[in-house]
């Protein structure tokens, strides 16, 4: 018993060390596979009942598995469309069968890192076959409310529909100075005029013209302006609203707004300092201020200031790239040099990342092992940010993994030679018999 357990013992000590051969051939072999997870075999002993008097080697077994939560290093690439997690976390991508299946039958895989590509409809894929998968983002630059533990309202990332947008105008900030001795008693009564360019739902440059007109008194100062807003796109030579501004000279609001009476064409909001105008192609927001308020338009004795006038929207651009920030936003950039987020990627995770299953293409997917999924917004819980223009190293140290290889050959060798000894051992018990 004592010299067949060393046999079996001997011979175990082969196949595990053949098996860490395997794991070692397999990591040096992809030192330079970007996102490479290195293999590792793990030795266990093995323990046969046995009596005090006589001992049985039990031998050893191994058990292999992929060090997945083990992070390699970034590096720079100058494509905005290599993709890459900065500490634990998966991307979630598919195979080809699912860009155009359902969600619900569609196989979801993970992804440490990838060098994307715009196919030829549309779809950001690698050379390997993964299709990356995100969360569509409407126009307000939200996702809505989704599946955190599945894949159901992922959607494969396509950017053939973005290739031309337009962004409408919604919002207009006035940060303007009115100069307070216009409406002293005598002052010329000029009108000072602001051309705001804007842009309505076909992309198309209009002018919203703001007229500022000072009330001039017989004596003392009014403090008082009336505001005519003319619109390009409107038909007709009247103004589409009218308001007229009150200004404060109290002491502790000198130049502040004390009150905003709209006339005609508009609704003003005290609680927020804005007006709303009725354009053709939609409402639009123009914040004026609120009495009493820091922003908006100000009466001080100072030239007139249009000097922080801004706006959202932007004309009809063509796309020219897209990246990814940090938050796993990837965002279409036109050549107007307008933005706008399009999908959001989540990044996934697992509790126990090495007992996800590997697949080709140094993707993974999960299993019983593994635990259940959830996906979270890059760079919160214990997943870390996206980082666009980079890839991820192969995890494999080659250093390392020669010192591994020279230990396999000598404790391959060591084994050899237990079963050569057994073999002779039994064979000097055989010719005890003749």
């Amino acid at each position: 018993m004592s010299i067949s357990s060393s046999l079996n013992a001997g011979v175990m000590g082969l196949n595990s060390n053949a098996s860490r051969l395997s794991t070692i051939s397999d990591n040096i072999a992809n030192s330079s596979t970007y996102g490479y997870k290195r293999s590792v075999a793990d030795f266990s002993s093995m323990v046969i009942n046995k009596q005090a008097a006589a001992y049985a080697a039990g031998g050893v077994t191994v058990n292999t598995f992929k060090d997945i939560s083990q992070t390699g290093s970034l590096i720079n690439t100058g494509n905005s469309t290599d993709i890459a997690v900065g500490g634990r976390g998966l991307l979630p991508v598919t195979d080809g069968g699912g860009v155009n299946a359902l969600a619900s039958e569609r196989e979801l895989k993970l992804l440490p890192t990838g060098s994307f590509y715009a196919d030829e409809s549309g779809n950001l894929r690698t050379q390997s076959g993964m299709f990356l998968l995100g969360w569509p983002v409407d126009s307000d630059g939200a996702i809505g409310t989704v599946s955190r533990n599945s894949g159901a309202n992922l959607e494969p990332v396509n950017i053939s529909a973005s290739q031309y947008v337009a962004s409408p105008t919604s919002r207009v900030d006035l940060g303007i100075n009115l100069p307070a001795d216009a409406t002293l008693a005598g002052a010329s009564g000029q009108a000072y005029d602001l051309p705001i360019e804007y842009f309505d739902n076909i992309g198309r440059a209009q002018t919203l013209s703001l007229s500022f007109t000072p009330n001039v008194p017989g004596t003392a100062a009014s403090n008082q302006w009336k505001v005519e807003v003319y619109d390009s796109a409107s038909t007709g030579t009247d103004p589409i609203a009218e308001l007229q501004l009150d200004f404060t000279d109290a002491v502790d609001e000198g130049g502040r707004l004390d009150d905003v009476q709209p006339a005609t064409g508009t609704v003003y909001d005290e609680t927020t300092g804005i007006m709303t105008l009725s354009l053709p192609h939609g409402d639009v927001e123009v914040l004026v201020g609120m009495p009493g308020g820091t922003a908006g338009v100000t009466q001080l004795s100072a030239p007139f200031s249009p000097t922080n006038v801004t706006k959202d929207g932007a004309p009809i651009g063509d796309l020219q790239s897209v990246e990814i920030d940090e938050k796993g936003f990837l965002q279409a950039v036109y050549n107007s040099g307008y933005r706008r987020a399009l999908y959001q990627i989540p990044v996934g995770d697992v509790p126990n990342m090495n007992g996800l299953r590997a697949r080709d293409g140094q993707a993974f997917s999960v299993s019983a092992e593994s635990g259940n999924l959830y996906l979270w917004d890059a760079g919160t819980g214990p997943v870390g940010d996206v980082a666009g223009y980079s890839l991820m190293e192969s995890t494999t140290d080659i250093a390392a993994e020669l010192t591994d290889l020279i230990e396999t050959q000598r404790a391959y060798s060591s084994n050899a030679k237990i079963v050569q000894t057994v073999d002779e051992m039994l064979q000097e018990t055989t010719n005890l018999k003749r």
